[in-house]
């Protein structure tokens, strides 16, 4: 089955047993730094995150691989009259998508992990600009069945990748098996302007 396929399957048993998607709980505690702009959420799925940040004033791109999910966004976001422009990607391939270097002020990954993205996402967000990430991790009270750990973060794996950016919040929650990072581009880094 391939991934399409897959998370297509997914998001429509989702739809069954939800009335709107909830954003992500974190996200949803640290709305104090969201106050509108421009936002990315990748990996997207039904737009919890989304259609909540279209709320808070962001003009939002919305980018997922199943063209199920957001054909859901899209009517969910007419429906309320929110700023949601949607687009079926494959983020394997993001490097394809055309978008200016310092285009986001707040970009969202949320239990989706690529790390060929991080560089991609650092040399999107403007200075001064948030990202938040939070997926699986390698927690050593949790073995999470069926999820390789080719998918999971290694103990402060997202401190690690950002520690040239001002940090937030940060969360390793070992019963969870989850990682969480918010934080704020402070400058440009050398490394980032070279991609």
């Amino acid at each position: 089955m391939n991934s399409k396929h897959k998370w297509n399957t997914k998001h429509t048993d989702r739809m069954k047993e939800i009335e709107e998607p909830k954003p992500n709980t974190r996200l949803l505690y640290l709305s104090e730094y969201l106050s509108g702009g421009t936002a990315l959420d990748l990996a997207c799925g039904l737009g919890g995150n989304s259609l909540f940040l279209a709320r808070k004033n962001y003009q939002v791109q919305a980018i997922d691989i199943s063209d199920v999910a957001i054909n859901y966004i899209q009517e969910q976001a007419e429906k309320s009259n929110l700023n949601i422009q949607t687009q079926v990607s494959d983020l394997t391939e993001l490097n394809l998508l055309n978008w200016e270097k310092r285009s986001f002020d707040l970009v969202v990954i949320s239990y989706y992990l690529d790390r060929s993205l991080f560089p991609i996402v650092k040399s999107l967000i403007k200075v001064g600009g948030y990202l938040f990430i939070e997926t699986f991790y390698q927690s050593p009270q949790t073995k999470l069945e069926g999820i390789s750990d080719q998918y999971k973060l290694r103990p402060k794996e997202l401190l690690t990748e950002f520690n040239d950016w001002t940090i937030h919040y940060y969360e390793e929650n070992e019963l969870e098996g989850r990682q969480t990072i918010f934080c704020r581009a402070c400058h440009h880094s050398n490394f980032v302007d070279r991609i």
